[in-house]
């Protein structure tokens, strides 16, 4: 039963580490108020589209509501160039239904792994192992923490290889590699944009991490006074 104890600890720290980390996703790209305008203006994306920025971000807010799943299609009109048309061409809103799936599937499993990590807490809790809880959740949220610094630290050697590496794994087709010539989207979320974006959200997982793991052995050495 101690082994079964431990397996359970550790399977609420990793379930505990999955809701911070799409957590943080989440928070740095929805609750920055001003992240897209900054880093529009950071890139010169405004230059690239022939955009206003009015424009430009009310595209952006239909696309991000898109992904959230509170939009229905892609068909967003505007101003580029001083001429109206549809912002996304056919394969642009290929690659924005694949990255809705991804972003949808991991709220989903957000979901079911604060689920588990509740019920096992419980669990652990009622049959009196807080300490083999949070001893469990020291050596979990440790690997975490461990396992994106040295994701962070290997992808600032070649970023532009890793992101293709992602792209490889998460999605089934080649909708993702856009042409700057042809296709809006990759000019106003350039490359730059998204390691930007990804060493924030590393950085807040780091950081929520970190602090939860010294909640954790706190909450275990007054327990073992």
């Amino acid at each position: 039963m101690k082994a079964l104890y431990h397996i359970m600890g550790l399977m609420v720290a990793f379930c505990l580490m999955a809701v911070v980390l799409i957590t943080s996703v989440e928070a740095v790209v929805y609750w920055n108020d001003g992240y897209f305008e900054k880093e529009y203006t950071k890139y010169h994306v405004l230059e690239e589209v022939s955009m206003e920025m009015e424009e430009l971000l009310s595209v952006t807010d239909e696309m991000m509501a898109y992904l959230k799943g509170e939009r229905d299609d892609l068909v967003v009109n505007t101003i580029v160039d001083g001429t109206e048309r549809e912002f996304f061409n056919a394969k642009e809103k290929r690659h924005m239904e694949d990255v809705q799936g991804l972003f949808l599937g991991a709220v989903g499993l957000r979901r079911g792994a604060a689920v588990l990590m509740v019920l096992g807490a419980a669990a652990l809790l009622v049959k009196k192992q807080g300490l083999v809880l949070l001893r469990m959740l020291q050596w979990g949220i440790g690997l975490f923490i461990g396992g994106m610094a040295g994701l962070s630290a290997l992808a600032s050697t070649d970023f532009t290889e890793y992101f293709k590496y992602f792209h490889l794994l998460f999605f089934d087709n080649m909708d993702w590699y856009l042409d700057p010539e042809t296709d809006l989207l990759i000019n106003i979320v350039p490359e730059g944009f998204f390691r930007d974006t990804a060493y924030r959200i590393a950085a807040l997982f780091l950081a929520v991490s970190f602090i939860l793991w010294l909640g954790a052995g706190l909450l275990r050495r007054k327990a073992q006074k």
